[in-house]
C-alpha cells in the first residue's frame, strides 16, 4: 500500500521519523518495509508547503521602517502578551513615545489550547486574534517595533530544538512580523541592526533562545524542594543554547563598530538564583555569552529579557565590567500582586531591586552627552517600579 504524504507527517510529528514505513516494491507486488532516517524537519517541509496555500498567514499589521540614521535616546520593551487579555498597556507605552519598541517573547500565548497538531492552529489563530486588537494595530501603526520569541510563541512551553514543528512556527513568526529578508533567509529569527550617526550608533541584537537550544536537564523530583523551577544546571560541553551558526553570527556581531549594544535574550542571562528557564541552565553557555560581550568592539552594553511574569535590574561582574540586565515581564499575564513576598520568594545577590510580579514595561533611556543609560520599570499605570542610571 502508499503512504500518504499526511501519514508521514502524523509518524514524524509523533517521533517516529526513524521507524520503518511501508514502500510500494513494484517487482513483488507487495510492501516492503523500508527505514526513514529523515529528520521531522525534512518530512514535514512538503507538508507546510502544502498548508501554506492553503490557511491565512497572520501578519500584525503596517509598521513604520526605523530611519538609520534615527538618534534613538528612548527605546520601550515588553514580553508576555496574551492575545485573549487586556491590551491596555499598549496605550501606557505610546504615552511615553518611544522611538522603538522590541517585542522579546511570548508575544502571543499560541500553545494555551494546542492540540498537538502539525498545523499549530491555535498558534496560527493566536496570532490572528492578536492582529484584530484595535490598540495593538494603532500602536504598531506608529511605532516601530522588532521581534524575537520565547517558548509559548515557539509552540511549546520550555522548547528548544527538538519541537517537530518549529520550522512552521518561524514561518508563523517571521510572516506575522514581517522579519527580514535576512531573517527568513536562514534557520531561526536573530537579527541585529545598527541605527544612528556615528558617535551615537545603536546595536540591537536580538538572540533566538530557543531554535536552536538543546533539550533542559530536569531536577529530580522531591517531595521538599522549593518551588523555583524544575531545571538543573546541566554541564555538558555539547549543549547549546544559541546552536554554531548564531554563535558564530554573534561574535561577528560583536565585532562590529557600534558605540551601544543592546542584547536581548528572551530568558534571563545574569541571575542564577532559580530552576526555571535561564542560561542559568547551561553553565557553559552563559559564560561563553559573557566572554563574548566582554570581548566585544569597545561600546556600551545593556541587557534585556522577560519570560519570568515578573520584573527586575540585576548586575554581575566579569572581567572587570559591570554588565547590567533589565528584566521586564509581563505585559498583561502578571501572576500576582504582592511585590514584598515576590522578593522574598526568590532571594538574589544579582538583582539590585525588589522583583515585581505586576504589569510591566521597559524604558530604555540614552543620553549621548553623558553617555548615562537610564534603565525603567513602569506598572500598568506608568508609575515607576524601579530606575537605574549607570554610565559607559
Amino acid at each position: 500500500m502508499r503512504r500518504s504524504l499526511i501519514a508521514v507527517t502524523f509518524l514524524a510529528a509523533a517521533g517516529l521519523a526513524a521507524a520503518p514505513l511501508l514502500a510500494d516494491d513494484h517487482a513483488a507486488g507487495e510492501d516492503v518495509p523500508v527505514r526513514v532516517s529523515l529528520a521531522p524537519d525534512q518530512l514535514l517541509a512538503p507538508y507546510y508547503a502544502e498548508l501554506r496555500k492553503q490557511v491565512v498567514m497572520p501578519e500584525a499589521g503596517p509598521n513604520p521602517a526605523l530611519a538609520p540614521a534615527t538618534t534613538l535616546t528612548r527605546i520601550a520593551f515588553g514580553s508576555c502578551n496574551h492575545q485573549n487579555a487586556s491590551q491596555h498597556m499598549w496605550a501606557q507605552i505610546a504615552a511615553q513615545n518611544p522611538q522603538l519598541f522590541l517585542m522579546i517573547g511570548d508575544n502571543v500565548y499560541g500553545d494555551s489550547a494546542w492540540d498537538a497538531d502539525a498545523g499549530l492552529e491555535s498558534l496560527r489563530s493566536a496570532y490572528a486574534l492578536q492582529a484584530s486588537h484595535p490598540e495593538f494595530a494603532a500602536f504598531r501603526a506608529k511605532f516601530p517595533m522588532l521581534a524575537t520569541w520565547d517558548d509559548h510563541d515557539f509552540g511549546l512551553n520550555d522548547a528548544g530544538a527538538s519541537f517537530p514543528f518549529r520550522r512552521w512556527s518561524e514561518a508563523l513568526f517571521e510572516t506575522f512580523w514581517g522579519s527580514s529578508p535576512e531573517v527568513r533567509g536562514r534557520d531561526g529569527i536573530y537579527e541585529s541592526t545598527i541605527t544612528g550617526p556615528e558617535g551615537k550608533r545603536v546595536q540591537v541584537i536580538l538572540l533566538d533562545t530557543r531554535f536552536f537550544r538543546s533539550d533542559l536537564k530536569r531536577a529530580a523530583w522531591t517531595k521538599d524542594r522549593p518551588p523555583l523551577g524544575s531545571y538543573v544546571p546541566d554541564d555538558n560541553p555539547a549543549k547549546t543554547i544559541l546552536g554554531a551558526e548564531q554563535w558564530a553570527w554573534l561574535e561577528a556581531e560583536l565585532a562590529k563598530p557600534a558605540d551601544l549594544r543592546i542584547v536581548v535574550s528572551s530568558t534571563q542571562v545574569i541571575t542564577q538564583a532559580h530552576q526555571f528557564e535561564g542560561w542559568t541552565n547551561f553553565p557553559a553557555e552563559r559564560t561563553r555569552l559573557l566572554d563574548a560581550l566582554a570581548g566585544r568592539e569597545a561600546s556600551g552594553l545593556v541587557l534585556l529579557s522577560g519570560d519570568r511574569h515578573a520584573a527586575g535590574i540585576y548586575q554581575t561582574r566579569h572581567k572587570g565590567e559591570t554588565i547590567w540586565e533589565l528584566t521586564s515581564s509581563s505585559l498583561n499575564l502578571a501572576f500576582g500582586s504582592d511585590i514584598e513576598r515576590s522578593t522574598a520568594r526568590e532571594p538574589d545577590p544579582a538583582r539590585v531591586t525588589k522583583f515585581f510580579p505586576v504589569e510591566n514595561y521597559g524604558l530604555v533611556d540614552i543620553d549621548w552627552k553623558a553617555k548615562k543609560l537610564t534603565l525603567t520599570l513602569k506598572d500598568s499605570t506608568s508609575e515607576t517600579l524601579a530606575e537605574q542610571v549607570f554610565g559607559w
